[in-house]
């Protein structure tokens, strides 16, 4: 190849990975907490989601989150799982890009711009509407087990001395897609749902099984694994 066409090549190259970079790099990241007093102390388990933006050139798709649910082994044989999921009339899988966003406008007391979520700090508690659905399994190996906790009843599932302490939600550094591997880099996207239920990944759609043994409305018009993770 002639080097008088390195320079434009290299430049094309820069481009496009540029260009790659705008369009698949997350608006913001944030870490969502989950805390539950227990008989034994208190419990806690929290994972890194990204919200990620349509940027592509058509613009036909819609802001989407990327991530897995929060699981708490709470001893005893006992778990608390915060889903990507929330509830109004049926099961809504969009609410949660906006748990952040919204957790941060109730904690500054007005509307917080989502072009300026990146540069969020703190920790803010996701009280109210804002929780996403909370289940819990008798069995994770079983997706039948699901039963639904309430925010303000988990006794009423988990048993006495167990107390859902709160959820909150963090803003964490962004990284630079696809390099953000941790620390100054940025934090990545947690993983390791799939280890905690392991039927995820089985033929058959047992994600909706466990959503149906939960009492959740609306199954069957959604992807219901996507309630679990999203890739």
């Amino acid at each position: 190849m002639s080097f008088k066409w390195f320079g434009p090549l290299a430049l094309l190259a820069a481009l496009v990975i540029g260009d790659q970079i705008r369009i698949n790099r997350p608006a913001h990241k944030y870490r969502l907490t989950v805390e539950v007093e227990t008989p034994e102390g208190r419990k806690s388990a929290s994972g890194v989601v990204a919200v990620h933006p349509d940027r592509s050139y058509t613009r036909r798709g819609q802001t989407r989150t990327l991530g897995d649910a929060v699981f708490v082994d709470l001893g005893q044989g006992k778990n608390l799982v915060a889903l990507l999921a929330h509830v109004d009339n049926k099961l809504v899988l969009d609410d949660i890009n906006y748990v952040a966003l919204r957790a941060y406008g109730a904690a500054a007391g007005k509307r917080v711009p989502f072009s300026e979520m990146s540069r969020q700090t703190g920790i803010v508690p996701v009280r109210g509407e804002l929780i996403p659905v909370l289940v819990s399994f008798a069995d994770p190996a079983t997706p039948g087990s699901a039963r639904q906790v309430g925010p303000d009843d988990a006794e009423a599932v988990l048993g006495k001395g167990y107390r859902l302490q709160g959820i909150s939600a963090e803003v964490v550094p962004n990284g630079y897609w696809p390099l953000d591997f941790g620390g100054a880099l940025g934090e990545p996207v947690t993983r390791g749902i799939q280890a905690k239920l392991p039927w995820l990944d089985v033929a058959g759609n047992p994600a909706a099984s466990a959503l149906r043994a939960a009492g959740l409305p609306g199954v069957d018009g959604i992807d219901a694994r996507e309630a679990f993770t999203r890739k």
